[in-house]
């Protein structure tokens, strides 16, 4: 009898052993790079909920989760498709949670997902082509898309009674989408763009381009640029010849690089990042704090959303294949069922393997439209006594 209870409680262990997973998700971001500051706050938030996941236990059977990184540089679209390669089909990973920026996550999508059928979930692609793109059901954002901040922009500026602006953006599929979006809505609301032209990043003097901005002239200088990179650099180059004093920072621009670059000299500025003051953002913040890293910085509450939504869609299809979940991240992103805020992962967990019904707000609020993106909330930022402040959410 105890032989028989013996092999009884060994082919037991064997079954759960057999039962329990491991998988991996790609943490594809721009470690290195123009915006490196502000992925030094959304790897850790994605990381977060993994470890949250993982460690309830509750994820199918038992099934664990380990991120994976991989470094999408932001600007080199080869770099990043040869990342994304390595995290499919070497590291193996479910999924990935990224790209970052939009040129290196759409050539990672064409080149690399859809072809191995990958679900990649963005918290920080805004290109309006990445709306459009054949993705065979598989992307999806958490952030809203470019044309909506062109819209958020134009009323961010006209409240602060400023009707002429000259732009200048970053030469790659962010920075032009994001300007044109802009121009379109600036002058559509009866706005003057004096001049719309880009500037290349790496270089060691903008002199020239700013000085074809401050002839061209305006009451702001509208920067869509990467503050790790070229925008940091027309600031100073702007300031050194006095043609600009106020500037116009869009999402790529926010960080604290911006603080500790210029301080108080950039007093007055502002612009705008996705965010939201919902009651996961106030959870977002206080997880961030409690785990080293910002909870408010630009898209971080974005990234913890993207891998949320990727294993609890997973939870929702009882399948760790993209084939079976992809269908299952607008279901857990929308109403109805029961609202699921940052650190309640495990609840959700819970009520989807009862079959019950959860709607994920996130920390960013997350609502998905359309092909799979945010509606899109925003957080409208000002520059006061040498700090970034936030002056309401649009």
């Amino acid at each position: 009898m105890k032989k028989l209870l013996m092999a009884t409680t060994a082919a037991v262990l064997v079954g759960a052993g057999a039962s329990a997973e491991e998988i991996k998700l790609g943490v594809f971001l721009g470690f290195t790079g123009p915006i490196e500051s502000m992925v030094a706050e959304m790897g850790p938030a994605a990381e977060l909920a993994i470890k949250e996941v993982s460690d309830t236990g509750l994820l199918l059977d038992g099934t664990t989760v380990i991120g994976v990184r991989g470094d999408t540089t932001c600007i080199d679209a080869g770099a990043a498709t040869a990342a994304a390669e390595r995290l499919i089909t070497s590291e193996g990973v479910k999924a990935l949670i990224g790209g970052d920026c939009s040129g290196v996550t759409g050539a990672a999508l064409a080149n690399v997902a859809v072809p191995n059928g990958i679900v990649m979930i963005s918290p920080s692609a805004t290109s309006p082509g990445l709306s459009t793109a054949e993705d065979n059901g598989l992307f999806f954002r958490t952030s809203p898309s470019d044309a909506r901040q062109g819209v958020v922009m134009t009323n961010v500026i006209m409240d602060r009674g400023i009707n002429e602006v000259a732009v200048t953006y970053t030469n790659n599929d962010y920075g032009k989408g994001l300007a044109d979006a802009f121009a379109a809505a600036f002058e559509e609301a009866g706005g003057t763009v004096t001049i719309n032209t880009a500037h290349e990043d790496g270089k060691a003097d903008y002199s020239a381009e700013v000085g074809a901005l401050a002839s061209a002239g305006g009451a702001a200088l509208v920067i869509a640029g990467y503050v790790d990179q070229g925008g940091s650099g027309i600031i100073q180059a702007a300031m050194d010849t006095g043609a600009f004093d106020t500037f116009v920072f869009p999402d790529g621009m926010v960080s604290e690089t911006l603080i500790t670059n210029f301080g108080s000299d950039i007093n007055g500025s502002f612009g705008q990042h996705p965010g939201t003051d919902s009651p996961g953002a106030a959870v977002m913040q206080e997880l961030g704090a409690a785990n080293g890293f910002d909870g408010t910085g630009a898209f971080a509450g974005e990234s913890y959303d993207a891998a949320a939504l990727i294993l609890l869609a997973m939870q929702s299809a009882g399948s760790t294949e993209s084939a079976d979940f992809k269908d299952h991240i607008l279901t857990v992103a929308n109403a109805p069922g029961e609202k699921i805020y940052p650190g309640e992962l495990g609840k959700a967990l819970e009520i989807l393997a009862a079959g019950g019904e959860i709607d994920y707000v996130g920390a960013s609020a997350v609502e998905l439209i359309g092909p799979g993106e945010s509606a899109g909330n925003y957080r409208e930022i000002e520059i006061k006594d040498g700090a970034i402040t936030t002056a309401k959410y649009r």
